[in-house]
Order: C-alpha cells, then structure tokens, then sequence
C-alpha cells in the first residue's frame, strides 16, 4: 500500500488562525464523501499563533491534484488567499500503512 501524503504549513496574518482553520475545517468537510481522500486533518500549535497545519493521505497523487480543480475546493482558496502570508510544503510523503488508513 502506497499512498501520495502531505504536510503543509499555513502562515496567516495577525488575528486570523481561527478564520483560516475555519475555511480549512470546511474544506476536510468537503473531502468526507470525496474518493481517493484518505485523511484530511487540520492543527494548530499553541506556539505558532499565526500557523496552521495540515495533513493529507490521498489514494495517489493524481486523486490530490483532481481535488484541487474542484469548484468547492477554488471556492475555498479565493476565500483564503487575503488571509495567507506564507505557504510551505514540509513534506510530501508516501504513507506505508498504520492505524487509520
């Protein structure tokens, strides 16, 4: 079992994590009935006031693309972009198997 995973940093302006973990959280909402979604989780870190991660499992990387073209998902992103002052993929992983998966 190969899967095509994600770790991403989200750096926000001043005053705006919880708006940004709102659009996220709509966002794993949105991926629960999407195939090829495995985990979608959205966290925060009580010392980075200003970052939100998140962590994807995707089936492949093809099924992580295809989500991105979705009009829910561009929708999101338009929402998100103002809010945004800094993006970092931390890694792309392949995800061998665990609890969860």
């Amino acid at each position: 079992m190969n899967k095509f995973s994600l770790f991403g940093k989200f750096t926000v302006q001043e005053g705006k994590r919880e708006e940004m973990v709102d659009i996220l959280l709509e966002a794993a909402k949105s991926m629960k009935d999407l195939d090829g979604c495995e985990i979608y989780l959205v966290n925060i870190s009580d010392s980075e006031p200003n970052t939100v991660y998140v962590y994807e499992v995707w089936n492949d990387e093809t099924a992580h693309q295809a989500s991105l073209t979705l009009e829910s998902t561009q929708t999101l992103i338009t929402r998100a972009k103002p809010i945004i002052s800094g993006m970092e993929r931390i890694g792309t992983l392949k995800t061998m198997g665990g609890k969860g998966i």
